[in-house]
């Protein structure tokens, strides 16, 4: 999956450092980012490639992370980089671009950006919202309001009824390959509560023996995915709400086909149903 980048290591812990000449910079503007990708090979400018683009531009960095002590920073004001080799991508290239690390701290710099661009003013008071100097969290001086960056919980579940599983495809989106059933946890309900309901809401069946597979961070929708495995329960009869899907056939293990990608839970989860592994 994405976020399997070992024998590289992701440190996000937050340090007010400012960057260094060789440090990453991660310059966004909407959903595009600031990139030479040449053979889906990545290159990310680091300051020493843009500090004659802004004066003091390193004071105008925010520290994200670093992988394997090699420190990554948002840099701000910067959509434009002529001369540089530097143009603006649609973040989606994450998705496919190589080395996987640095797509993983791409669509991850992106998700932190996404959160500081929601978090400029109070959402008590409408005051300008700070940055604490010691940690990555925002603060309204004026009510005292703290926020901290935003995950939204949510499950990937496999519906099994022997050797079949339940495939589905999305209704209204760009993606149009295979999926299994998901959705975002609700207040005051258990992950475990968050896959029958949606696998009612969506296709109309009960489940029994939930059982937990894996979790995934999946930042292009600041996500925290659980992945799950249940069976049929009853009925296999599909009713499809045609508001999510578009589509939700049972398929036979051997007719699933191959996913072209490994970086999704949910490809991993089809994949390893495929393969007689669940």
């Amino acid at each position: 999956m994405i976020q399997d980048i070992a024998p590289y290591v992701l440190d996000n812990q937050y340090t007010p450092d400012l960057p260094n000449k060789d440090s990453f910079l991660l310059c966004f503007h909407g959903n595009e980012v600031l990139i030479n990708i040449s053979d889906d090979q990545i290159v990310f400018p680091r300051l020493k490639d843009l500090e004659s683009m802004e004066e003091n531009l390193q004071e105008g960095c925010t520290y994200l992370f670093s992988i394997n002590s090699q420190s990554f920073y948002l840099a701000n004001n910067i959509a434009n980089s002529p001369g540089t080799g530097f143009t603006m991508a649609n973040v989606e290239i994450f998705r496919t671009a190589q080395p996987q690390y640095l797509a993983f701290a791409g669509i991850t710099a992106f998700q932190i950006f996404s959160w500081y661009q929601t978090r400029r003013f109070c959402g008590r008071c409408g005051k300008p919202m700070k940055h604490h100097d010691k940690e990555r969290m925002m603060f309204c001086s004026e009510c005292g309001l703290q926020e901290y960056p935003k995950l939204s919980p949510a499950v990937i579940v496999g519906i099994v009824d022997g050797n079949k599983l339940l495939m589905s495809r999305y209704s209204g989106r760009n993606y149009k390959k295979y999926a299994l059933i998901a959705g975002f946890a609700e207040v005051g309900e258990t992950i475990e509560e968050t896959v029958k309901r949606e696998v009612m809401e969506e296709v109309g069946l009960k489940v029994k023996n939930i059982r937990y597979y894996k979790s995934q961070p999946w930042a292009f929708s600041s996500t925290l995915l659980f992945g799950f495995y249940a069976d049929l329960d009853g009925a296999k009869d599909i009713t499809l709400d045609r508001n999510e899907l578009e589509f939700a056939e049972w398929f036979n293990r051997e007719d699933i086909p191959v996913c072209d990608t490994a970086i999704s839970l949910t490809n991993e989860m089809i994949m390893r149903f495929r393969e007689n592994k669940e």
